[in-house]
């Protein structure tokens, strides 16, 4: 048989107990050992009747217990839960409950493992006691009062509140005790008697909790018909403690009254919209369950062992483990929330985003610097967790703010900030979620066809200078800091890197090169891949784009970018430049410049002299290479395929002078090579459908196979292609 405080201990069986002693003669109780009381207990709970004499022989034995001057700390608790388990017989158990707890409140206070079994004895005796009785209300209020005069406060003991209170109505429903649910409501929603007598009022919030899951469960459970006026009252109350919470969160001391708010409503369930309950639920988040600002300093300040131990004692806490159920209750609320309230909510959750990003990127550069994986690892734990709700909190707001159907309540700049707090939080993006993918999606759609959103969009990157100047922290050795090693700047910087191409068209060139260019190029050759592709997409879908309002000035300014990418590009390949990054930006260069662009010829030049320098390497290393042509994957042999495919891209003043350089290109080579590449060309232009260069093509490899098949000793000069 499961009993009332093990379910309050949180056990999910209990130690087996001691055999009780036989009822027909009760021996003093003062002689028996705590278990054994709990033993007696049990007995009395389970059993459906008692010899009165028996009875007797119990309340008298307690009485002459109560009167000894200070019993040992764990005494006034099991005689709680006797007098509790006795209650259920006889209602002379009462007024003897409510003695013990006046007389030895303080002592049941002091002994906090025992604390189930005192509330438990609270539990049984409100089962029975009359709804109208004085005694009712006195019981209920040593619920309420037990914690006042202690340190033992706290989000566990306020869980123990919110399972008895649960418990407790579920009981009253189930017995058709509709008086004593009111009774037990009106004595928890007096919020004026609640301060005469000093409840402590995270007991007051759990409890109150606690009665409104019971009341819904027990409306369906038990057909019980609810009276609404009752349970709104109830989230009334909560209401306005969640106000006093949020007005006093700066400077008083109401950390567990906020803790214990959000945790009572994650496991109550969703109830009316109070704006107070919504900002309080959202400090709670930031502040009490995601505290990574106050966690990342501690780790910076204390030694390793003290903020390991913090960061493990704070993720096995009960509120961490119900941050999911937190974030669902914020998410129900906001969706019904007025307009003030859902611009508090998304304010305080972009926000939190920039401070994440900031606190996090020096705590990783500086806990890498020392090598400190295992905290590292603690952290970013906590910090993913803090991701995934602003995810989740993001996709609420963009499914009201940014829904593309027009309605109430759209606000379209909200997609610029969203965009913004992602950007902050992409480092901890490890997995694909639909949430994440839905909310950018409606946040770019909006930002992509409206001018001045994609302005502000881009005003929010960090400039150059942010980029690649000393990160300010004290706790990092400033040698060893590098913009490519700043992983967490690196992945903010790579979230606008994929966002940009879906409006670029919509920024004036004046823009793109002042906030984008320089930016896209110090990436270019971030060590980096993936970053590094993600900058020559920039570049390819800027220089594809069109802007009828400034025409000129983009093609001006594509022109300057050419010579700068190419140059950049070129020179970091086959290093950190990956061969698709550049295979992409030539053609876009080649494809949108004017013709005859100097900057087409100079990318022409610069990939022919890249070509000669990669296959003289290549030759000296391996100087068979050229037997293997075909299943080369020599560096030398993917830029040679990069200028046989412009050959067919350059425009028709560029390719003399490209047909003239690859000629070049092939007389230099051993003569392994030169048959190599003449194969290879052979294919190309065979296999060609360009029926204007065709012609011109054949006439000129069969120029060239001619002056290839030439003796050295009889050159012929390449000028005469």
């Amino acid at each position: 048989m499961s009993f009332l405080q093990d379910y309050l201990r949180g056990a999910s069986s209990s130690a087996p107990l001691p055999p009780p002693p036989p009822l027909t003669s009760v021996p003093p109780l003062s002689s028996l050992s705590p278990p054994l009381l709990s033993s007696l207990s049990s007995h009395l709970i389970s059993s459906p009747s008692l010899p009165s004499s028996s009875l007797s022989s119990l309340l008298s034995s307690a009485s002459s217990l109560l009167s000894l001057p200070s019993p040992p700390p764990p005494f006034p608790s099991h005689l709680s839960l006797l007098l509790g388990s006795i209650s259920l017989h006889s209602s002379s158990a009462y007024p003897l409950l409510i003695s013990l707890f006046q007389k030895h409140l303080s002592l049941i206070a002091s002994a906090p493992s025992f604390l189930p079994e005192a509330l438990a004895g609270l539990g049984y005796a409100l089962l029975r006691v009359p709804p109208r009785s004085h005694y009712f209300s006195q019981i209920v209020s040593f619920l309420f009062t037990v914690w006042r005069d202690s340190g033992i406060a706290s989000l566990e003991n306020g869980v123990m509140v919110f399972k008895l209170v649960d418990w407790l109505v579920s009981s009253f429903i189930g017995s058709g005790y509709v008086e004593k649910v009111s009774a037990f409501c009106y004595e928890i929603t007096n919020l004026e008697k609640c301060g005469e007598k000093r409840y402590a009022e995270f007991a007051v919030v759990m409890a109150c909790c606690g009665t409104i899951r019971a009341l819904k469960v027990g409306s369906s459970r038990y057909k019980f018909e609810l009276n609404p006026e009752m349970k709104e009252s109830v989230e009334i109350a909560i209401g306005v403690f969640a106000e006093k919470a949020v007005l006093g969160y700066e400077k008083d001391d109401v950390s567990l009254l906020i803790k214990c708010i959000a945790l009572g409503l994650a496991r109550c369930g969703q109830i009316g919209f109070n704006p107070n309950i919504v900002k309080s639920l959202c400090i709670a988040l930031t502040n009490e369950v995601f505290p990574l600002k106050s966690l990342i300093q501690s780790s910076l300040q204390n030694s390793n062992g003290d903020a390991l131990t913090k960061l493990k004692e704070h993720m096995e806490g009960i509120l961490f483990k119900e941050a999911g159920a937190v974030t669902g209750v914020l998410c129900n609320q906001y969706s019904v929330s007025d307009d003030p309230t859902k611009e508090f909510v998304e304010s305080l959750m972009w926000d939190y985003s920039h401070e994440l990003y900031s606190s996090l990127r020096s705590a990783i550069l500086v806990h890498k610097g020392k090598s400190n994986n295992l905290l590292l690892s603690e952290l970013e734990r906590i910090a993913e967790a803090a991701f995934l709700m602003v995810v989740v909190i993001a996709n609420e707001v963009s499914k009201s703010r940014l829904n593309p159907r027009p309605g109430v309540g759209a606000k379209p700049p909200v997609s610029v900030r969203m965009l913004v707090a992602f950007s902050c939080v992409e480092y901890l993006r490890r997995v694909r979620l639909p949430e994440y993918t839905d909310a950018v999606r409606r946040a770019v759609l909006t930002i992509q066809d409206d001018v001045a959103l994609s302005s502000d969009f881009l005003d929010s990157m960090p400039s150059y200078d942010e980029l690649t100047g000393k990160l300010d922290c004290e706790d990092m050795v400033e040698d060893l800091y590098h913009w490519s090693k700043d992983d967490v700047q690196t992945a903010r910087v790579l979230f606008y890197l994929r966002v940009i191409p879906t409006f670029v068209s919509l920024i004036p060139s004046s823009l793109f090169a002042m906030k984008v260019a320089s930016t896209m190029f110090l990436y270019m050759q971030h060590p980096n891949e993936k970053v590094a592709r993600a900058s020559h997409s920039v570049l390819v879908s800027f220089m594809s784009s069109s802007n009828q309002k400034d025409d000129e000035e983009r093609l001006s300014l594509k022109e300057q970018l050419a010579f700068y990418y190419v140059q950049r590009a070129v020179e970091a390949y086959p290093g950190v430049t990956p061969f698709e990054g550049l295979a992409s930006g030539v053609v876009a260069l080649v494809r949108n410049l004017p013709a005859g662009s100097p900057g087409t010829f100079y990318c022409t030049y610069s990939l022919i002299s890249k070509a000669k320098s990669l296959s003289d390497e290549a030759t000296a290393r391996s100087p068979n290479m050229w037997k293997f042509w075909e299943e080369s994957s020599e560096p030398c042999k993917k830029v040679v395929d990069l200028l046989l495919r412009l050959l067919s891209l350059v425009d028709i003043q560029v390719l003399p002078y490209l047909l003239r350089e690859v000629a070049g290109l092939v007389s230099q080579l051993p003569k392994d090579g030169q048959d190599a590449l003449l194969g290879e060309m052979y294919v190309y232009v065979a296999e060609s459908d360009d029926v204007t260069r065709k012609p011109v093509l054949v006439s000129w490899l069969q120029s060239l196979s001619y002056l290839s098949s030439q003796p050295v000793s009889n050159p012929v000069a390449i000028s005469c292609l």
